[in-house]
């Protein structure tokens, strides 16, 4: 029997997300349930038939492409951030997106489903995706099966959030409370949710350095000590870069 080695495979849609940028994403989806991203289904897919009892699901899975890494080749052992970026492991016992093929799951909660402008909108939360990621697949995901009680990962046992304090400077609450005016949501929560997975590079989690991510559209400036948690400005790096 022949076998196939290679296969075309088409996105049928694309991840909006808060983040954008690789730094500052967490590791894993479920980390920040403030945080909300839509996929974006492409427009031979926005169909009522291809979403029909979707909404059955409480969550699903993402099949998607580490688009980031699409051109940067891959090796078959890679240092994992989680065993602080000094010990090799095979490629195939990480979640790395270094990989042979470079694709991504997700489990995510899904809250709505929506049409706006002849494309069909899922809402999903919690989602662990840049902006712009391709989607290629979807796929309920069944408790019954998918929830394994009793496995393990001797390299991965379990995720402890950092727990110091979080001090938000006066510029940073007043971006805070301006955001919350606006959108009607909590930026200091999405925030804190974000900082406490520690996006900090394993190799150099300087309690000195001062750190920058990209969240929407806000240039978010950040230091993590021994003890507290500091965020220092929010910026809005859209209105930055029309300036520049």
């Amino acid at each position: 029997m022949d076998q196939i080695e290679n296969f075309s495979i088409q996105s049928i849609g694309v991840m909006q997300s808060p983040f954008k940028q690789k730094f500052g994403i967490p590791r894993q989806p479920g980390l920040t349930p403030a945080l909300k991203s839509s996929i974006i289904l492409h427009a031979k897919f926005s169909t009522d038939e291809i979403i029909d009892s979707l909404q059955a699901s409480s969550h699903i899975w993402i099949i998607f492409i580490f688009s980031e890494c699409y051109d940067r080749g891959w090796k078959p052992k890679v240092r994992p951030p989680r065993l602080g970026g000094n010990k090799k492991i095979g490629v195939f016992a990480s979640r790395s997106p270094f990989r042979p093929n470079p694709l991504g799951m997700s489990a995510v909660k899904l809250l709505s489903i929506n049409k706006r402008q002849e494309r069909i909108i899922i809402d999903v939360q919690s989602a662990d995706l840049m902006d712009g990621t391709p989607i290629i697949d979807i796929k309920p995901y069944l408790p019954y099966t998918d929830s394994i009680s009793s496995a393990s990962n001797d390299l991965a046992e379990s995720f402890s959030p950092l727990q110091q304090p979080i001090f938000f400077s006066i510029q940073a609450q007043q971006a805070c409370e301006q955001y919350l005016l606006k959108h009607r949501q909590s930026l200091s929560t999405m925030i804190e949710q974000v900082l406490r997975c520690d996006p900090r590079p394993a190799y150099q989690a300087s309690t000195s350095r001062e750190y920058g991510i990209s969240l929407f559209d806000l240039n978010i400036r950040w230091q993590i000590a021994a003890h507290r948690i500091d965020v220092i400005s929010i910026d809005n790096s859209k209105t930055e870069r029309d300036t520049a």
